[in-house]
């Protein structure tokens, strides 16, 4: 455990207005899931689909030093509040206050806020102390639980934000009170939420800078069908409005996005100056994206130097855009995994950076699909019309999994028509017949319809030894890690 503790148990019960019984204790981290509790961990017995205090002994057993409870646990020292989720709440706060100097930044949108996210960490690592989300802990209790996990003295910290439904994002950016946050893009994400489309959308996604520090930056993307509506909050609560686009005006305009087998090039305009730098990114939708992520860097003190640094190592994490050389007895090919989820404006990105990728000798564009969720009333046309941007890219095949993704196997030219299953899992099955040597195969999925299935099983199909004479496709490059 650290010289000094994440919180003390009477840290906890001041913040929490509750009382320690059964001894005291200092904890290391917190978490509600007691199959993850680590050594000197601080157990959150919250109430969800089953009640976190039936828990408490088992986390204890693992070796949780205390916990946060409503009524008295059997197995260790505890807290007891009025409210864990509330407790956790006032966790945050405390861990945001004591902490005055830290540099917060937030980061939203309809895409890309994960990948974004932890592109900022990285640049947040090399300057200094560092803290922010892991995974997709964006919500109700993943962003004061990020806040509570913040150490003592961090320089900086970035948190991800999100929403299923209006009214979620303001009072999550009013626990971090950022001094920078941003909206990567707006899209028809969660749209069967709002009765006015993608407004509402847009209008949830700036209310992100109601929470902003004194004086704090707004960094928004300028090209978005709702930039507008965006931008318009943000003045009205930012002391600065940095915008990024491919437009005249923006303060990071994006001028060439040239992707290669290492990652790409970019070429910019920031705040007036022109900058070549390298990506390890090759997703077209990253020219924005890098953008995004040296403006919000800038706004929260990182140096350029260190924040370009910070681009050129990221590699793509698990499910959004991780490349692998696939190896198989009849050849190789290679396998982009965009498993991890998936909207009409990311189906569209990933459809144009494959359309500038070269297969190998033979090889297709191959894409593999499985339902996008949470569309409302526009399922139906929004699937369908994923054909012409699929054609535009010269994809070859397309395999499709899903009752939604059906529309979209009927609407395609009957040459680019692959395989169709009722489920992502039945596709998986059939995964030998999925690709060929030379391809480039993306799979993309909304999380929910299971589209990692299909990636597993691709990425399982190698088992052949190298074979130096058969090579993988030209424009591969080396698999890629995560981090």
């Amino acid at each position: 455990m650290p010289d000094t503790p994440l919180w003390t148990a009477d840290e906890i019960a001041r913040a929490v207005g509750g009382r320690v019984e059964g001894g005291d204790f200092t904890a290391a981290g917190l978490t509600y899931n007691s199959r993850e509790i680590a050594p000197g961990d601080l157990f959150l017995a919250l109430k969800g689909a089953r009640d976190g205090h039936e828990f408490a002994a088992s986390a204890f057993a693992a070796g949780a030093v205390g916990a946060l409870v409503e009524r008295p646990v059997d197995g260790g020292p505890f807290v007891v509040a009025p409210d864990v989720l509330k407790g956790l709440e006032a966790l945050g706060q405390a861990a945001r206050d004591r902490s005055p100097a830290t540099k917060r930044g937030a980061v939203t949108g309809s895409v890309g806020k994960t990948s974004v996210t932890q592109a900022i960490r990285a640049g947040l690592e090399l300057a200094g102390t560092s803290h922010g989300s892991i995974k997709s802990y964006n919500n109700h209790i993943g962003v004061p639980l990020t806040l509570a996990r913040m150490p003592r003295g961090t320089d900086r910290a970035v948190f991800e934000i999100g929403m299923n439904a209006p009214g979620e994002i303001a009072p999550l950016s009013g626990m971090v009170r950022p001094h920078a946050a941003c909206v990567t893009t707006v899209g028809p994400v969660h749209i069967e939420a709002f009765s006015d489309g993608e407004a509402g959308v847009a209008r949830e996604k700036a209310s992100i800078f109601e929470g902003l520090a004194e004086g704090g930056v707004a960094v928004l993307n300028a090209d978005v069908a709702q930039a507008d509506i965006v931008e318009a909050v943000a003045r009205r609560h930012a002391g600065q409005v940095w915008r990024f686009g491919t437009g005249e005006g923006c303060e990071a305009r994006l001028i060439d996005f040239t992707p290669d087998a290492e990652g790409a090039t970019a070429r910019a305009r920031l705040h007036g100056e022109t900058l070549d730098y390298r990506l390890a990114q090759s997703g077209a939708h990253w020219g924005l994206n890098s953008l995004c992520v040296l403006l919000m860097l800038e706004a929260l003190d990182v140096s350029r130097e260190l924040a370009l640094k910070a681009l050129a190592d990221f590699r793509p994490l698990a499910g959004r855009g991780e490349t692998k050389v696939v190896r198989t007895t009849e050849g190789a090919f290679t396998l982009i995994d965009e498993s991890y989820n998936a909207n009409p404006l990311s189906m569209t990105a990933g459809f144009r950076s494959l359309g500038a990728r070269t297969p190998g000798a033979g090889g297709r564009r191959v894409v593999v699909l499985s339902d996008m969720l949470e569309l409302g009333d526009l399922a139906r046309d929004l699937h369908e019309g994923l054909a012409g941007p699929i054609v535009a890219a010269d994809i070859a095949l397309v395999h499709t999994a899903g009752p939604e993704m059906k529309r979209l196997h009927d609407a395609l030219p009957a040459a680019r028509r692959g395989l169709w299953r009722e489920t992502a899992a039945e596709l998986a099955a059939e995964a030998a017949v999925l690709a060929g040597p030379g391809d480039i195969v993306m799979v993309k999925g909304s999380n929910g319809s299971k589209a990692a299935l299909v990636a597993k099983a691709l990425a399982g199909l190698d088992t052949a030894p190298l074979d130096p004479t058969d090579p993988a496709p030209s424009s591969s490059g080396p698999p890629r890690g995560t981090r």
